[in-house]
């Protein structure tokens, strides 16, 4: 953060008695235009694309690393930026006497989490690249192919596609762009993102770049730098700072889930600062592991539905058949019992609930199962809260 938007905080420190001035500042599930601590990541990833800007396409990579480790937050801020450069390239190309702008290599993001289907991906991809609508219905994988040959193969243009959050639950492994892009492997080059290591999906990319977790003093400068955007002047100290930063292992995902919740908690207490018990309880509300909150925005609406009535629900000894019940009942959600026991059961298959054993009293037969949230819950409860205005 530079001098004049330190000044420019203190100056506003005390304009009024909002604790939070902005949750996206705050949310694991927003990326800042340059995110902290990985310049040297930055770097390679550069050095890696670096072909593109003389009109060479690069080749494939994936990068990698644990969850939380800032792979989404640094590829879409580059990807952002370099978007925005080569648009310019073109634009300054038409509007001169020479008309050809193979030489200009376009850069666009995907990310996989917001798509349920092989043909969705697929759409997706070309979606980002392609400048026209591209339609949905009638028209196949094929097709497809068809539309990147004439639009990149045949024109001479090139492009590099970055497509995030591959081999999730409910996302497709690297092989599926690989096979979908590896048809026109002159024009289009990926730059795929995951977790696991490289050898453990058998991913056939030329080159890798690896992101460990944080190390801790750096994930204290990211949350500070968080901090100082997203709240009031001295609203927590550095120690509670560096306190959720030792518990989260370097993950950054889980840390700042810590903090949006323990700054939640002390909005809704009409709280000045965050004081050590409410970031307790903040990083009470993230489970370790937990699934990353963009995993589960990323679902339909309706399963969000069933997540957030699942809050409102005391499941020490509700078995999942139980909760379905209660959650149905809701008649606004206009879902059956077994629709909502079905998503409870493929909502844990996927690892954004856990599956337990209920807890009875009666002693009688098998102990049923039920399921407890593994996602930072006071994070989703508020953001859903906003977005669908419960």
């Amino acid at each position: 953060m530079n001098i004049e938007e330190r000044v420019a905080r203190r100056r506003r420190s005390d304009d009024g008695p909002h604790l939070i001035r902005s949750y996206d500042a705050l949310s694991p599930a927003a990326h800042v235009r340059d995110p902290d601590g990985r310049g040297s990541t930055l770097e390679r990833l550069l050095d890696h694309l670096e072909p593109a800007f003389d009109g060479d396409l690069p080749s494939n990579a994936y990068v990698w690393g644990p969850k939380g480790s800032g792979k989404s937050a640094l590829v879409t801020a580059l990807f952002s930026e370099l978007g925005r450069v080569s648009r310019d390239v073109r634009s300054s190309i038409h509007t001169t006497t020479r008309v050809d702008d193979t030489d200009a290599t376009g850069f666009a993001y995907v990310d996989a989490r917001g798509t349920r289907t092989e043909f969705g991906l697929q759409h997706a991809i070309l979606d980002a690249l392609l400048d026209e609508r591209v339609p949905k219905q009638g028209v196949g994988g094929d097709r497809f192919v068809e539309l990147l040959e004439e639009r990149f193969a045949e024109s001479g243009r090139t492009a590099v596609v970055a497509i995030d959050h591959l081999g999730e639950p409910e996302t497709f492994p690297v092989g599926t762009v690989e096979s979908f892009l590896g048809r026109i492997p002159e024009s289009i080059a990926w730059l795929a993102i995951g977790r696991t290591p490289p050898e453990d999906r058998e991913v056939q990319a030329e080159s890798t770049v690896h992101l460990p977790a944080y190390q801790e003093y750096v994930l204290v400068d990211v949350l500070t730098s968080r901090a100082s955007q997203g709240l009031a002047h001295g609203a927590i100290s550095h120690e509670e700072l560096r306190r959720i930063a030792t518990w989260s292992g370097g993950d950054a995902h889980d840390a700042l889930a810590a903090l949006f919740g323990a700054a939640v908690l002390a909005s809704e207490a009409e709280k000045r600062t965050i004081d050590p018990e409410t970031v307790t309880a903040g990083m009470e509300a993230v489970p370790r592991p937990s699934a990353a909150i963009g995993q589960v925005l990323a679902l339909p609406e309706n399963r969000q539905r069933v997540l957030r009535r699942l809050l409102d629900l005391d499941v020490t000894d509700h078995s999942i058949g139980t909760s379905a019940e209660t959650i149905a009942a809701d008649e606004s959600l206009d879902l059956s019992a077994t629709t909502v026991k079905r998503f409870l059961y493929e909502l844990a298959e996927s690892g954004v609930l856990r599956r337990t054993r209920a807890e009875r009293t009666d002693g009688l037969g098998r102990p049923p199962s039920r399921v407890e949230p593994r996602f930072p819950t006071l994070v989703f409860r508020r953001v859903f809260d906003a977005a669908y205005g419960r």
